[in-house]
């Protein structure tokens, strides 16, 4: 087991396979401390790393009680006691108090992992991981928080979450609530975030650590196009192969802060949790409140050692159901081949061409239900337009079946539009302030989520609507940010439990969704990738990576989103072009090329293209079968950024065998008197003789990866190569 405790010492270790977590308890008073975080070292004391003098310790002294807990390196922090950095911890008594000190009562160690009431988290039998839960208390207030911390048997991963409980006889307002603290030493640190924007969703960002408070938050409802529930503090030096990285990543799809504060004595404290705005939870007696999940990673082998981290953790420990590891079916999606304007035939002659090719599913995306002709109204009336679609859904799916062909369906459940059957019918059901019109996105209303009878409405349409027919894959669509959050339901000292109940009301819904459906493909999406986080990861394998489908923009969406996720998760599909998104031309091929890594597919009229692009399409899809398993379950490399040299990009995917890679090189932009790229490998086994496709070349995976690969340089912008190291 990952996990002891020193009754000597004082002191928790959380082993991983290269990492230990040191957590000790300081003072007859029990503050909880943290210690040490970093590369795994021996059974030794290391209480010194502390640095607190004994003459100084609260129990002993009463002079300088405030300058100790300012300086404290702790476990959860509070406020109101003299420590003035973050509080993961805020709340407000029925006498207007603000104060909170926690202190340590005892603890349990037990193999696997528990799950959390209502939110998606890593899961792991004792065979994968073990569990530390520490009981703390305010005996002023009567309080508990329990911390979790699950450490990983063969992964750098941990995994924390609080939960709150009101021992007490009086309600306590929480008013913070985080997930996880983490306190150390700066190591002339860079803050490592991922920023964007709609269709520019998750770029990287790297910059020197400050003083003060910086980070990255979200306070829209969701965790959005503009910022990521990620932050990482890498040395300086740190890149994909060599330094140490610390991350902290959220498993949940609402408001968060992810932050780091750098304090006077160049502590650097990171926390991440629930966006404290906004945000309120009413603690009745006896009442308790659960902090979602955050993943803790470190990695001493740069950033490619964090992001083999995590994607093999949401890859064996987060993604469930029937299609966790299996290869994700070719689609074609028909938006940007008709937007609305569609009918039953013109949706066959697109199956009937990509069938013929080998594409394996169609999806209908958005205008089939209501009286939906545009984006104006309908939303909420989720029964089949049969003007447009003569015999239902049935018809259309048996026909497609026929084919030999998979059906799948967009639906945007969470969303109403005032010219609704829904709407005119429950004007309440949707997010509103009473006395004030309500702000409209894309003419449209967001439900209220959070209320079980609006939940219950909504899925007992979708219910039935997927009863209907063979429908073996769901687009799930969202396509605003929560404004005018107020619930009739709720009473005025509850209205700040509405963003989180929302969130928790869809994660129920997509729950029951699986539950009866257990064989469906969900993928998530939020106008793009406006919700890809490790929440929804949980419900659905893949996510809609952006609405922005132009092949050289995806370079860098796909590169930040990589960074974190595996690239089973990333939907990703030939487009239209020029591109509908910013009128770029690029070719097919190359198209192709950058769509392979992802759930490959198209969203386009394959009706439209030329001779010479539809006959493509069987070598792209061929390469999918053949090298999808290696892109998705195998080791991803980052081996160059167009985002950094501004020429060319290029990844590497590797076996886990280590028997085969497949490298993904696009040559975006041409230079002037530009020499052969000279493109340096890793992640290949050393020993093992791979031969290149490209040339016919055997070397040594150190020759490969010591030496480099020699690119040629290419003719024109824009153009692309497939290059396969095969073991020999």
């Amino acid at each position: 087991m990952g996990i002891s405790y020193s009754e000597q010492e004082r002191t928790f270790r959380l082993n991983t396979p290269h990492s230990t977590y040191l957590i000790s308890i300081v003072d007859e008073a029990g503050f909880l401390c943290h210690t040490y975080y970093g590369r795994r070292v021996p059974e030794d004391d290391m209480r010194s790393l502390l640095r607190i003098n004994a003459g100084r310790l609260p129990f002993r002294t009463s002079g300088q009680q405030a300058g100790f807990l300012d300086e404290l390196p702790v476990e959860y922090s509070c406020g109101g006691l003299g420590d003035f950095r973050e509080s993961c911890l805020r709340l407000e008594t029925a006498e207007g108090c603000r104060v909170c000190g926690l202190t340590y009562v005892s603890h349990r160690i037990y193999g696997g992992k528990p799950a959390l009431p209502g939110l998606p988290a890593a899961f792991g039998g004792e065979e994968d991981c073990a569990t530390l839960e520490i009981l703390c208390r305010d005996q002023y207030l009567d309080l508990e928080v329990r911390l979790l911390y699950t450490a990983f048997e063969n992964l750098d991963a941990i995994c924390r979450s609080a939960r709150i409980e009101n021992r007490g006889g009086r309600a306590i307002e929480l008013t913070a609530a985080l997930s996880a603290c983490l306190d150390m030493d700066n190591r002339n640190f860079d803050l490592i975030t991922l920023h964007g924007s709609w269709g520019y969703e998750r770029m990287v960002s790297r910059r020197p650590l400050a003083w003060g408070k910086q980070g990255v938050s979200s306070k829209r409802g969701i965790s959005s196009h503009q910022e990521q529930p990620f932050l990482a503090l890498a040395e300086h030096n740190a890149d994909q192969t060599r330094g140490q990285v610390y991350a902290m990543h959220l498993v949940y799809s609402g408001n968060f802060l992810a932050q780091a504060e750098m304090s006077q004595q160049e502590q650097v404290r990171a926390v991440i949790g629930i966006h404290p705005e906004g945000f309120g939870w009413k603690l009745d007696p006896g009442g308790s409140f659960q902090t979602p999940e955050a993943v803790l990673v470190y990695s001493h082998t740069g950033l490619g050692g964090m992001t083999h981290t995590l994607h093999d953790l949401y890859r064996n420990h987060l993604i469930r159901g029937p299609w966790r590891g299996r290869p994700r079916p070719s689609l074609v999606n028909n938006w940007e081949a008709t937007y609305f304007d569609f009918d039953a035939e013109k949706l066959l002659d697109i199956a009937r061409t990509a069938a013929a090719r080998g594409v394996e599913m169609l999806v209908l995306d958005d205008g089939w239900f209501g009286c939906r002709n545009n984006d104006d109204n309908s939303l909420g009336d989720w029964f089949v337009n049969e003007k447009k679609l003569p015999g239902g859904l049935k018809y259309l799916a048996d026909e497609i079946n026929k084919l030999g062909m998979k059906f799948g369906l967009w639906v945007e459940p969470e969303m109403v539009s005032p010219d609704s059957q829904l709407y005119r019918a429950h004007p309440d059901y949707a997010l509103q302030v009473p006395g004030r019109p309500p702000i409209l996105s894309r003419t449209q209303l967001v439900l209220d989520i959070s209320r079980k009878e609006v939940r219950d409405c909504v899925y007992d349409q979708l219910h039935k609507v997927l009863s209907s027919a063979n429908i073996e894959y769901v687009k799930w669509d969202m396509n605003r940010a929560l404004t005018d959050a107020a619930s009739f339901c709720l009473d005025a000292d509850r209205q700040g439990e509405l963003f989180h109940r929302y969130v928790l009301g869809v994660y129920e819904l997509q729950e029951r969704l699986l539950r009866d459906f257990p064989n469906l493909l969900l993928e998530n999406c939020c106008s793009g990738g406006g919700r890809f986080d490790p929440g929804m990861l949980y419900y659905s394998p893949q996510i809609w990576t952006s609405d922005n489908t132009d092949a050289i923009d995806r370079l860098l969406i796909q590169e930040g989103t990589a960074l974190l996720y595996p690239l089973s998760a990333m939907g990703a599909h030939v487009a239209a072009c020029p591109s509908h998104t910013n009128g770029r031309v690029t070719p097919f091929a190359t198209r192709g090329l950058v769509s392979l890594p992802g759930c490959f597919g198209y969203e386009l009229d394959l009706t439209r293209l030329a001779d010479e692009e539809l006959a493509m399409i069987p070598g792209q899809l061929e390469n999918y079968r053949k090298y999808g398993p290696v892109f998705h379950d195998g080791d991803y490399c980052r081996l160059a950024s167009y985002s950094e040299n501004h020429e060319y990009d290029a990844l590497m995917a590797v076996s886990k065998d280590k028997k085969i890679a497949v490298i993904d090189y696009i040559h975006v932009m041409s230079r002037q008197q530009r020499r052969d790229v000279l493109l340096p490998l890793w992640g290949l086994d050393e020993e093992t003789r791979y031969r290149s496709s490209e040339t016919g070349e055997i070397r040594s995976g150190a020759g490969w990866m010591y030496g480099g690969m020699l690119l040629p340089r290419m003719k024109g912008d824009f153009s692309g190569k497939l290059i396969v190291l095969e073991a020999v």
